[in-house]
This record gives structure tokens, C-alpha cells and sequence, in this order.
């Protein structure tokens, strides 16, 4: 028999965690703290963004699908997240992104910058934050995780990109951002560099990785591994670039460019 009480603890379905994208609940002075950071951030990247010399590698891969009209799920590792904030803004990414508290001030930078958000994570929401995705990206939007977020393990990808690129056909493309110059957040999780102002950078992109929308277990699995070594590989050329003789750099040129 009902209570008549609207309050009633049953008068409220629960929402599985795979779908609830709600706002967790923040005390008055986190929420305060939210605008503040995010302006701080967003000043931050305003500064030092236009100052940043990119030089690309394996970018044709990026561009050629856009080309085609075929708009891709782009993955990378949280720790180059400023740099590629700046690079990639004013497209329309669609990034997803966590309802925690550090998500909230994240989504009012990277909205700034002309970033669609998906809400969502790796623990809470991801299947509502995928089903966005694969909307934008039949709209075509391109669509980004940072790989190993919200909190990690650093550099261990998560299995987001494989599961969208199944469900839309879409392909998965992995890039890294190196900097010469870098403050790096050593206390934080991921690493975090914040690149110097007038520091050169490099964006490496890996060749695009198709996911076979009648893929099993097994393939995903395998297509997961494949997107981890990827991440690797051009983290470890972009992180090297700065260090490497003008040589090693021409050659390595000549093979992502090719």
C-alpha cells in the first residue's frame, strides 16, 4: 500500500551506475571553488596557448578521414591535456567527461575552448556518455576520451574507444602531445605537464584503428591491446622529439609522415 508521501524513499527509482550521470552532491564551499579554477585554468591556456610552435607527425591519417567525412574517436593520455586542449579547440570534439568534482570545473574549460561534453566515466555513467557519442558522432562530431582518466592508473587505457568504434564504424585515432619546455605536475596522478610559454611542441598520431561492428569478445580485447600499444608508441616518440638529434628527427619524419 502507498504512503501518500512523495518523499517516500520508493518514490525514487534507482538508476544504475552505468547510467546515473547525476551531480554528486558538493558542499557549499566546493562548489564555490568550481568557477575559480575553472577561469584560473582557462586563463591559464589563453596565456600560454597561442605561443605554442606545433610541428605535426602521421596527421594525414586524422585528415584523411575527415576528408572522407568520417569524423573518429580520438584517444590520449590525460597528461597532455592542456597542450591538446588548445590544439584541438573550436572543432566540436565531443570529450567525455566525469559528473565528479574535478569534472565539474573541467567541463566550463573545455566548453570555453568549443568542446562538446558527453557526461560520463569509466565508474559512473559511461553507457548514458557512450550512447552520446555515438549520436555526435553520427552527426558527425568527432568524439575524445582522455584515456586513462578521470583518476586512473596512469597510462593504462580504458576500453571506451574499442566499445564506440564497434557500435558506430567509426575509427579510433591515439595521439600524444610532447613538449620541449614543461612544468610537470609531479604530485598529480597523471603527470600533468603544463607546457612553458613559447615552447615548441609535437603532436605524433598513430594510423587509424577500425573496429568490426560484429566483433566478439575477443576481438575487442585484442583491438583494446592494440590501442595501449599505440598510446605507447607515440608517447614515447612525441616525450623523445626534443632530445633526439636533427637526424633521428628526419628520419622519424620521413616514417610518420609517409
Amino acid at each position: 500500500m502507498s504512503s501518500g508521501n512523495p518523499s517516500a524513499p520508493h518514490a525514487t527509482e534507482p538508476v544504475s551506475s552505468l547510467y546515473d550521470t547525476r551531480l554528486p552532491q558538493l558542499s557549499r564551499w566546493r562548489r564555490m571553488q568550481i568557477p575559480v579554477i575553472a577561469w584560473a585554468v582557462i586563463a591559464i591556456i589563453r596565456g600560454l596557448g597561442p605561443t605554442l610552435r606545433f610541428e605535426t607527425l602521421g596527421q594525414h591519417h586524422y585528415e584523411q578521414s575527415r576528408a572522407r567525412g568520417v569524423p573518429v574517436i580520438s584517444a590520449f593520455w590525460h597528461r597532455c591535456i592542456i597542450s591538446s586542449t588548445w590544439f584541438w579547440r573550436n572543432r566540436g570534439v565531443v570529450v567525455m567527461n566525469t559528473t565528479n568534482f574535478d569534472g565539474q570545473w573541467t567541463r566550463r574549460v573545455i566548453e570555453h575552448f568549443g568542446f562538446g561534453t558527453a557526461q560520463g566515466s569509466s565508474t559512473r555513467g559511461g553507457l548514458r556518455g557512450l550512447a552520446v557519442m555515438a549520436k555526435r558522432l553520427e552527426e558527425g562530431f568527432d568524439t575524445a576520451f582522455t584515456i586513462d582518466g578521470p583518476r586512473g592508473p596512469r597510462y593504462v587505457a580504458k576500453p571506451g574507444p574499442a566499445m564506440l568504434a564497434r557500435k558506430t564504424g567509426r575509427p579510433i585515432y591515439v595521439f600524444h602531445i610532447g613538449v620541449e619546455k614543461a612544468y610537470t605536475l609531479e604530485k598529480a596522478w597523471d603527470l600533468m605537464q603544463i607546457p612553458h610559454v613559447f615552447s615548441r611542441a609535437v603532436i605524433v598520431s598513430a594510423p587509424l584503428i577500425m573496429v568490426s561492428p560484429d566483433a566478439d569478445a575477443e576481438e575487442l580485447r585484442h583491438k583494446h591491446a592494440e590501442m595501449q600499444a599505440a598510446l605507447e608508441r607515440v608517447r614515447d616518440v612525441a616525450e623523445s622529439w626534443f632530445a633526439l638529434s636533427e637526424a633521428e628527427r628526419k628520419r622519424l619524419r620521413a616514417e610518420w609522415n609517409a
